[in-house]
């Protein structure tokens, strides 16, 4: 069992000892509860035996005012076990939310974007179930047996048509379990499915309008919606189907219990306050099956959710410190470095090695699909090595503390996106800004002057659904973005792939300013302008490192038939 696989099973037994935990608390209050219950039958028994023959408003009083204590007293418990259950979805919320959060940005990373998608959904979900009524119902049948033993103290016949009214109720749930389990399973994964597919073509929107593809894919989509549709339908109708019939048969006992008392009542053998209590009580009684039988999807649907909850913690949950890591000035040292994609046999890093000192920019050139984008996620953590490591200043980046890291690096991914916020706050990565640092990174990336000139300056909002801005405008600001706090380590994947001439201009002076400052720089670019600001090239052919040293000696070696052909599109690997 590997490292990773420990901390996240330790996760998890700490989430199910939450929920254990909260239960058997929860389940300790449902027995106080269902003694309480028993207020209202008794009294109405006391009532007709008692007060009615000995016509004592004294006795009417003290019932009045006993059973009104054990009804507050039974108000204070509910709420109480409802403030359990609340506690309970909080904290298992709490402790798993960051975990799951880092588990599903990995999850995404590596292609997992779906599933990650769907388990921040399932932990809702899983809040959701936590605080509503499905949950009470099995600990309210767990306390039956004191119902069933106050049916039999009244007469042995009213214990035993309860005893056979439970166990009709029990095999019906099961049957609509059997008959609705894997419809519902399939329905569920078939609605997951449609909405991830459709989320994922909707952010080609443009290109869907463009070259009139919305008649092909409604018509794919409302097939896969009928289907899932289809499933669903099936699955809730066999469940109400079911559901119908235990509430018929539930109402059909209480009137065989009253039915049972009358007779009883008549032969002389029980008095009329019993056959009153008897009714309320076979009530109460039989409720939380007919309640189980109800909302046994939300618990296979609960059940579902914690299954994927679980399984991409223990797949995705990433081993990192936790310890901050004080400021780095040391060098990047990348030792026997090999990266294989998950789901693939070959390796797209083979074995590969070298250093970069403090105050170098690095060029990283090569053909598509050499892994030169893939190096570049595993220089800041984004990925974790399959062998060797990547260090900086002797600290494994991929298991350095995520909040330390982030002060000492600044990346601009190849596939450039803005957050949802302000301008102002993605420069500042979403944290509190520090207006000087916000301005000083803006003017590095030569965009001071461009923002000023939007509606709002640094205070306009971009991400979806935003303040649209130009391809080459939201690269500018992701290098403002990665310039942020002056890193000591700077990973640009295809930093001028949008820029025009000064904007690229810029973006030269701020790799030159950056490495005069004493930052590592490694830029992967295709442009022989950028590379002409390298001090060191490294190329990359299949993975495996063709030539590093000198950017001089390394393009004097590079005959034109031995040149690697640089892909004018940044293909990524």
């Amino acid at each position: 069992m590997t490292s990773r696989q420990s901390d996240a099973r330790t996760l998890i037994k700490a989430g199910r000892r939450t929920f254990v935990a909260g239960l058997a608390y929860a389940a300790a209050l449902s027995g106080f509860i269902t003694l309480l219950q028993l207020t209202v039958p008794i009294f109405m028994l006391q009532v007709h035996d008692r007060v009615i023959n000995s016509r004592s408003y004294d006795t009417l009083a003290m019932l009045a005012l006993l059973a009104g204590f054990g009804l507050i007293l039974y108000g204070i418990l509910e709420y109480i076990r409802a403030l359990t259950f609340q506690a309970m979805a909080g904290t298992l919320v709490r402790r798993l939310n960051l975990p799951t959060l880092e588990a599903a940005l990995t999850a995404s990373v590596e292609g997992g974007a779906v599933k990650a998608t769907q388990v921040l959904r399932d932990l809702s979900d899983l809040r959701g179930f936590l605080t509503s009524s499905a949950v009470m119902a099995p600990l309210e049948g767990m306390w039956c047996p004191i119902f069933l033993a106050v049916l039999f103290a009244l007469h042995p016949y009213y214990g035993l048509l309860a005893v056979v009214s439970a166990g009709i109720l029990v095999a019906l749930g099961l049957l609509s379990d059997m008959f609705t389990r894997r419809l519902t399973k399939e329905a569920n994964q078939a609605h997951i499915e449609n909405i991830s597919r459709i989320s994922a073509n909707l952010r080609y929107s443009e290109a869907i309008e463009a070259m009139g593809m919305l008649p092909n894919l409604a018509r794919r989509w409302r097939t896969s919606q009928v289907h899932a549709a289809d499933l669903s339908n099936m699955a809730n109708g066999r469940g109400r189907g079911m559901h119908a019939v235990t509430r018929v048969l539930r109402l059909t006992m209480q009137i065989g219990a009253l039915s049972l008392g009358a007779s009883l009542v008549i032969e002389g053998d029980a008095s009329p306050g019993s056959m009153i209590g008897a009714t309320i009580i076979m009530s109460r009684l039989l409720a939380p099956f007919d309640s189980l039988t109800d909302n046994w999807r939300s618990w296979i649907a609960a059940s579902s959710a914690w299954q994927r909850v679980r399984e991409l913690l223990e797949t995705y949950h990433a081993h990192r410190d936790t310890f901050p890591t004080p400021p780095s000035e040391g060098p990047l040292e990348v030792d026997n470095l090999i990266f294989i994609a998950q789901g693939r046999d070959l390796a797209v890093i083979k074995n590969i090695s070298f250093r970069v000192e403090p105050g170098t920019i690095l060029g990283v050139v090569g053909p598509s699909a050499a892994g030169k984008s893939t190096l570049a996620r595993l220089m800041v953590g984004a990925a974790k090595p399959t062998s060797g490591g990547i260090y900086l200043d002797g600290h494994n980046v991929y298991l350095w503390e995520r909040g330390s890291f982030g002060e000492m690096v600044g990346y601009l991914p190849q596939s450039v996106s803005l957050l949802d916020g302000t301008i102002r706050e993605n420069i500042a990565r979403m944290g509190e800004p520090d207006p000087r640092a916000v301005i000083e990174a803006a003017r590095m990336a030569g965009v001071h002057e461009m923002i000023g000139r939007l509606p709002l300056g640094y205070d306009t909002p971009v991400g979806d659904g935003r303040f649209t801005l130009s391809g080459g405008q939201k690269q500018r600001i992701a290098l403002a973005r990665a310039l942020y706090g002056r890193p000591r380590f700077l990973v640009l994947d295809e930093p001028n792939a949008n820029l025009d001439a000064e904007g690229e201009a810029a973006l030269m002076r701020a790799m030159r300013a950056m490495r005069d400052d004493g930052a590592i720089v490694v830029v992967i670019a295709h442009r022989p302008a950028i590379m002409e600001c390298a001090d060191k090239l490294l190329v990359l052919q299949d993975g495996r490192i063709s030539q590093f040293g000198d950017r001089t000696s390394v393009v004097a070696t590079l005959t034109p038939s031995r040149k690697p052909k640089l892909s004018t599109a940044g293909g990524a690997a």
